[in-house]
């Protein structure tokens, strides 16, 4: 939700430490951090088998459906005959296989548009921060979330958003604490540097003025009885 990034070496160490196992989460990192987008084990340069299981999904940045565990040969075949979801599950469609191994080829083949991406979520962040919106902990890669505040204020900020020509989904209650509500922000390789700092200017210019509003009360009305 925050688009923020672990320190690995500093889990692998407690990890040992506590005779352990470490389970990294990589739904946004795959295809995003590494020169190849292999993710946070080549962003910070570790041993990737050092980490036990690995999970993820092929729905973001490899254009396709589903998810993975990645691990060692007897965790994955355990998964397989005792986790319920596999239990009565089949194997992907091949169309859908092949649209994920595709991707992959590409980030291989093709590490400009990693760059182009980590590019672009910077500049988001950098013009995010000149502009006095709060970013929280993000480290400006391909998910940026504003913090707004509360439910009520994030939700209008969307849809005035929206209005204007700028999609941007709200996150709230219970999703995250009621006084954490943000949007959150998706970069892509393919914005370009005007489309970002557009969207930047118009939601700074939208939530100071959602601010300086009077608050629009939802439910009953008073009546005065």
């Amino acid at each position: 939700m925050d688009g923020d990034m672990p320190d690995m070496r500093r889990l692998l160490a407690i990890k040992r430490r506590h005779d352990a196992w470490l389970m990294v989460d990589e739904a946004h990192s795959s295809g995003v951090l590494g020169e190849h987008g292999r993710g946070i084990a080549e962003e910070q340069d570790i041993d990737p088998t050092e980490v036990e299981i690995w999970m993820g999904t092929l729905s973001k940045a490899f254009a396709s459906t589903g998810g993975y565990i990645a691990g060692s040969k007897a965790l994955v075949e355990f998964l397989k005959l005792q986790s319920p979801g596999f239990v009565y599950s089949v194997g992907m469609a091949p169309s859908v296989a092949a649209a994920a191994l595709a991707s992959l080829k590409i980030l291989e083949r093709e590490p400009a548009r990693v760059a182009a991406l980590r590019a672009n979520g910077a500049l988001f962040l950098q013009h995010a921060r000149a502009a006095g919106l709060d970013v929280g902990q993000s480290i400006g890669a391909s998910v940026v979330s504003v913090m707004t505040g509360d439910t009520l204020t994030t939700v209008q900020l969307a849809n005035r958003l929206l209005q204007q020509g700028l999609y941007v989904v709200p996150i709230i209650f219970p999703a995250v604490g009621e006084k954490q509500a943000r949007l959150r922000f998706f970069i892509t390789a393919r914005h370009s540097a005007q489309q970002i700092e557009a969207a930047v200017d118009l939601t700074a210019r939208e939530l100071s003025r959602l601010r300086k509003e009077a608050p629009i009360a939802f439910g009953l009305a008073q009546t005065g009885n």
